[in-house]
């Protein structure tokens, strides 16, 4: 891969998440000059490997542990400050100083603790037919953004007596509304709040600003950008497996608004998958392995998630959702991540298509009782023995593991540039 053509570049996650986007946004980051998260809040998690350090992030780019690199925090992110900061100082207490490498945009929506709180008990009064979040806030901060009315964005903690005008007349909202829908009777503390969000302000005035601005002066002044996604395109508010989504634009489509730059910014678009395939929480998985398979999957692959610490649900690889994912964000190059989990099955299936009891589905559907009631049609390929973890080279795989990544790459019709065998950057390799 000739990195020096990439162009402003995007990652993206081509399933449900946890793809392993956070190791391709660092091995990326010394080719760039910025790293901006345009999209999600603390639902999302990514973990990095540096040498005998993990790091896990949640809302602060991965690039931030680039020495000499800006991250950016963009207007699409539904901002926690508590946080932010909390990751901050962690940082900090590593050697990792922020200082005003961290540009945190003005016009981002903040999550409030009546979000949190919301997000908790309309969870438990849907029981069975709950959504599955993650109770970090990020759906009710954005239902909020588009109320308007009851929306808190970053600007608002430069006016402190505004902050607090708005942060009563909401809060005397959300109680009203807590009790009368779920009945309940803890009262959140409007001037507790506001002093505690003030004093988030205090912390990170240095790090606010117009960053659509900022941004633009910076492509202006030829510096190169990387969009960091959060989630998976499968999460996409729009085009996902709704209901059973996040609230944000998860793909490349939300690049523009979420971090404020023009449409044709984009050269490059790099999506992420793994060569099998993961979803958290409720919703349609055709090609789920609820048995040993899956189970061996899981606990190869260390999966439970970053945020949650839930365990992943696991499966085949899913071509014809990647394929979907593909078309949708304009992908123009592959990573595939975690081909070392799948070492010592006999065999490795791929999921080329959909059945229902009504027929064959064209592929990924906006009806989710169709989603839901779908089987695989699943292909299977002969499997590897060999420990992947020490190849360094994509000659050195074996040849059932080389035909496997052929065979992905024609069912997803898009180059498979980079492959990873293990969590350090010394175990990705790079494919022509």
């Amino acid at each position: 891969m000739d990195f020096n053509k990439l162009g402003h570049t995007c990652v993206v996650g081509m399933h449900w998440g946890d793809e392993g986007k956070g190791k391709i946004v660092d091995l990326l980051t010394e080719h760039f000059d910025i790293v901006v998260r345009f999209n999600g809040g603390g639902n999302a998690g990514h973990t990095v490997v540096v040498g005998s350090e993990k790091f896990a992030l949640h809302l602060l780019p991965v690039g931030i542990l680039s020495p000499n690199k800006t991250a950016v925090v963009g207007p699409g992110v539904a901002l926690d400050l508590a946080g932010i900061i909390d990751e901050i100082d962690k940082l900090a207490a590593r050697g990792i100083t922020i200082g005003d490498r961290l540009r945190i945009s003005d016009r981002a929506n903040l999550v409030m603790p009546w979000h949190k709180k919301q997000d908790n008990l309309s969870e438990a009064a849907l029981g069975d037919k709950k959504i599955g979040t993650t109770a970090r806030g990020i759906g009710p901060c954005y239902a909020d953004k588009m109320q308007r009315a009851t929306a808190i964005r970053v600007v608002d903690l430069a006016k402190p007596d505004r902050l607090r005008q708005k942060i009563e007349r909401i809060t005397q909202f959300k109680n009203t509304m807590f009790t009368a829908l779920y009945n309940d009777r803890e009262p959140l503390d409007a001037k507790a709040v506001a002093d505690q969000y003030l004093g988030f302000a205090d912390r990170l005035r240095g790090n606010v600003t117009d960053t659509t601005m900022f941004l633009y002066e910076a492509m202006q002044s030829g510096k190169r950008l990387l969009f960091e996604g959060a989630n998976g395109t499968l999460l996409d508010v729009d085009h996902g497996t709704f209901p059973f989504v996040t609230s944000s634009s998860t793909s490349a489509i939300g690049v523009p608004a979420g971090a404020g730059v023009p449409a044709q910014t984009l050269k490059t678009c790099l999506g992420v998958t793994k060569a099998y395939t993961t979803r958290v929480g409720a919703g349609p998985f055709p090609s789920e392995l609820n048995n040993d398979i899956g189970q061996y999957i899981r606990d190869r692959g260390h999966e439970y998630g970053t945020t949650t610490g839930r365990p992943r649900r696991c499966g085949w690889f899913d071509a014809v959702a990647a394929r979907y994912s593909a078309r949708l964000s304009g992908i123009t190059q592959i990573a595939v991540m975690h081909l070392d989990t799948l070492t010592g099955l006999d065999q490795v299936g791929i999921c080329t298509g959909y059945r229902t009891p009504a027929g064959a589905l064209p592929g990924l559907v906006s009806d989710a009782t169709l989603m839901e009631q779908a089987e695989p049609v699943i292909e299977y390929m002969p499997g590897w023995k060999q420990d992947l973890r020490e190849v360094r080279s994509i000659q050195q795989l074996p040849a059932e593991t080389r035909d496997y990544i052929d065979r992905l790459e024609t069912l997803i019709g898009v180059p498979i540039s980079i492959v990873s065998v293990g969590p350090e950057r010394t175990q990705t390799l790079m494919r022509s």
